[in-house]
């Protein structure tokens, strides 16, 4: 049965560490009105992110972070261990939605799941996982919903004594090639 439980680990994951089910939660993070609005003049410079009266107007009837900023706190707060991968949190690409908007006064995390796990064919040092995330707020509605694929690396060849094609091809005289795709 595959683990479905919430983890905090201070230990970086690979690809060998990870399986479907496995659930992962963030740390936190407080958002106000300073800081959407110096994002929003920054980035995303609309009226109902950057004017708090000009907001009351628009159809969030109010202030609302810009989607981007939510996706940017989302990344910060899986970087500081709510989704603690070696190497780095490496996108292949994904799908990302806000279903609600995100206020001043709204304190962020985010709850994570892996959907999938691939095992590279032709690049053993390596694999794709697909991970889905809600970033939610302190009454615990999604504000943030993300499907994403990850590059992520596997245990080097001394931990796993996996030799990959490259060093076969090495001891065979054969080029190596450090940029081939898996």
């Amino acid at each position: 049965m595959a683990d479905t439980t919430v983890q905090r680990t201070n230990e970086l994951l690979y690809l060998d560490d990870l399986h479907v089910g496995r659930r992962f939660t963030s740390g936190t993070h407080a958002l106000d009105e300073k800081q959407i609005t110096a994002f929003a003049r920054e980035f995303d410079p609309q009226p109902f992110h950057t004017d708090h009266e000009a907001a009351k107007a628009t159809l969030f009837d109010g202030l609302a972070a810009s989607g981007w900023h939510t996706a940017a706190i989302t990344m910060r707060l899986q970087v500081n261990g709510g989704l603690p991968i070696a190497g780095g949190i490496v996108g292949l690409g994904g799908e990302v939605a806000w279903p609600k908007a995100t206020r001043p006064g709204d304190v962020l995390h985010v709850e994570s799941e892996v959907v999938e796990v691939v095992p590279s064919r032709s690049r053993p040092d390596r694999g794709t996982v697909t991970v889905r995330s809600e970033t939610r707020n302190q009454r615990g509605e999604v504000v943030q919903t993300a499907t994403v694929k990850l590059l992520i690396p596997r245990r080097s060849k001394m931990d796993s004594g996996i030799e990959g094609p490259n060093e076969v091809n090495d001891r065979q005289g054969g080029l190596l090639c450090g940029s081939c795709n898996s």
